[in-house]
């Protein structure tokens, strides 16, 4: 079979599930299989998943599309991979995890957090890593540990994340690309090289972190039993791939001036591309490698479509998200007075606050469960907006915003989106975006990476244009929106208290 007709496997690694797709050098789609796990919340604060679990789902994931498509080893170019940011394990001298994968949804290192960005430590490193400090970061992480968890944390050989944790299992060799180590906050985005003090402020060495690669490295010698059970040759090609998040922006053409990156899957985050690094002087929006010649900046959320299932299945149990959404459409902009501020996570951009809460605001006796299913609809918007506002103070004006994520298949979200932001909303046909760029990103690093980073033609999809009267009404509610937290910060952390306390845990 000649070259240009293999295909790619892209392996993305999720949150809540893992997802294969097998794509055509054209960009089609045709064939993918999804397997889901779950996110264990034993305690507050705890935010993990078992790596054995993820890896057997990327395992059986390309097993299955391989046995749908009929596909033989011979006909994939290259698999290559997406995933989750901000994960951490922790590994013995034989390779095996000490801890479960601790996700960017753990929270228990918030004290940690907000001491270094309280003292000035966080804004240091920050500007020579690019991630802003939070719960989230492995930088973090490792200090809680160290802290809290001595023995544990002492007894480790190696500190890693779950793509990490995938390839060693694959390869028996520990990489990490650029993109994935520039969003633990241990990683100097102008040296491309492992930060020496954000090394030491950890309490790790160099060696005990993976080798850095390119996102185009490519690794070959399968083990013989992975192979055997995925249906692929021990010397298919791996290219180690980057970040869900900076593949998004590559996978819906987000690549562009003036072309903002939207997706809302679980979390939510806002991104557009630049060719340097670029710094925000308060820490609050990020800046990752895609490339040695591509970097994405913008901020993330931690509340998006996990805030509106959240309230599907408490106000509307029994029915699915799909049908419940729609129902929003009922409401006018603004939900009535009702503003709901979906921070059931905390907060990432544009608060970085570990503690804040949600707060259903101005709800009176008018107010129906439709009301609030679109109050919280756009709150998770507002979130973005704000996110958005950040990067235009930095210059980063949006013309056009691509969507992708699960909300994306909400056509009512989407135009509350384009009226929230005023600018127009376009959604690919297919909004796999982050499978699909780390198969452009394939694509690229088997071509030798010659030549400009490969753009597949735009998939025209839906466009959504703004209605300029709902815009004005989300313009008008934005600044009460925003203050509310102002306002209600040092209340939201002494209930923080308050629930440790109820749990025992204080």
């Amino acid at each position: 079979m000649s070259i240009d007709k293999r295909l790619v496997l892209a392996i993305d690694i999720g949150t809540t599930s893992t997802k294969t797709l097998a794509v055509d050098q054209e960009g089609k789609l045709l064939g993918s299989h999804s397997i889901g796990y779950p996110l264990h919340t034993p305690s507050p604060g705890y935010a993990e998943q078992d790596p054995d679990v993820i890896y057997e789902a990327v395992l059986d994931c390309v097993e299955h599309v391989m046995k749908q498509g009929g596909w033989t080893a011979d006909e994939i170019l290259c698999v290559t991979f997406s995933s989750a940011n901000h994960s951490l394990i922790l590994i013995d001298q034989e390779g095996r995890p000490l801890t479960p994968s601790i996700t960017w949804a753990d929270q228990r290192s918030a004290a940690q957090a907000e001491r270094m960005n309280g003292d000035g430590t966080g804004l240091a490193v920050y500007k020579r890593t690019g991630t802003p400090i939070h719960p989230m970061s492995p930088l973090v992480k490792l200090i809680w540990m160290r802290e809290e968890r001595p023995e544990l944390f002492y007894s480790a050989h190696h500190y890693i994340g779950i793509k990490e944790y995938v390839l060693y299992q694959l390869f028996g060799t520990m990489v990490m690309d650029y993109s994935i180590a520039s969003a633990t906050g241990l990683f100097n985005l102008e040296e491309l090289a492992w930060d020496k003090e954000a090394l030491l402020l950890a309490g790790i060495r160099e060696e005990q972190l993976p080798r850095l690669v390119a996102t185009t490295e490519v690794l070959r010698g399968l083990k013989k039993d992975a192979a055997l059970r995925m249906g692929l040759s021990d010397e298919t090609p791996f290219v180690v791939g980057a970040q869900d998040g900076v593949l998004a922006n590559l996978g819906i053409g987000a690549v562009e001036d003036g072309v903002v990156a939207v997706t809302i899957g679980t979390s939510g985050a806002v991104r557009a591309t630049v060719n340097r690094p670029t710094f925000d002087p308060e820490g609050r929006m990020f800046c990752y490698a895609l490339t040695e010649d591509h970097w994405i900046v913008g901020g993330p959320s931690n509340n998006g479509a996990i805030v509106a299932q959240w309230i599907s299945d408490r106000l509307f149990p029994g029915r699915d998200l799909e049908e419940v959404l729609p129902l929003a459409a009922d409401i006018p902009p603004g939900a009535n007075g009702l503003l709901f501020m979906p921070l059931l996570s905390g907060e990432r951009a544009p608060f970085w606050d570990a503690q804040a809460k949600g707060v259903m605001f101005g709800l009176t006796l008018a107010h129906t469960e439709k009301h609030m299913l679109r109050a919280a609809m756009e709150g998770v918007l507002f979130q973005i907006t704000a996110i958005a506002s950040l990067m235009e103070q930095a210059g980063d004006k949006p013309k056009e915003v691509r969507a992708s994520g699960g909300f994306a298949r909400s056509s009512l979200w989407c135009q509350i989106l384009a009226d929230m932001l005023g600018v127009p909303v376009r959604v690919p046909d297919l909004v796999e975006s982050s499978g699909l760029g780390a198969a452009q990103l394939g694509l690229y690093a088997m071509d030798g990476c010659s030549g400009a980073l490969l753009r597949w033609k735009d998939m025209e999809g839906s466009l959504y244009e703004p209605v300029a009267a709902n815009h004005k009404v989300y313009q008008d509610l934005l600044p009460l929106y925003l203050s509310l937290y102002d306002r209600l910060k040092e209340p939201m952390h002494e209930m923080t208290r308050l629930q440790l306390h109820s749990n025992g845990l204080s």
